[in-house]
């Protein structure tokens, strides 16, 4: 029994879908979730580096 045509559109939107969430996976993992944990990271320097600054002002101005 011959595919119809109806069958092949649902297994290649089927294959399309699962290659995207493949590629997603792949991009997830390489670049957005090191770019987070750097940013999240730099930023709580920052923040430090800024209450380590306001806390030597109030001690020079005490």
């Amino acid at each position: 029994m011959p595919i119809e045509f109806d069958q092949y559109l649902g297994f290649l939107a089927f294959a399309i879908i699962l290659v995207i969430g493949f590629w997603l996976m792949i991009f997830l993992t390489a670049f957005a979730i090191p770019y987070w944990i750097t940013g999240t990271l730099l930023e709580k320097r920052k923040m430090k580096k800024e209450a380590k600054k306001l806390e030597q002002e109030k001690a020079n101005n005490a």
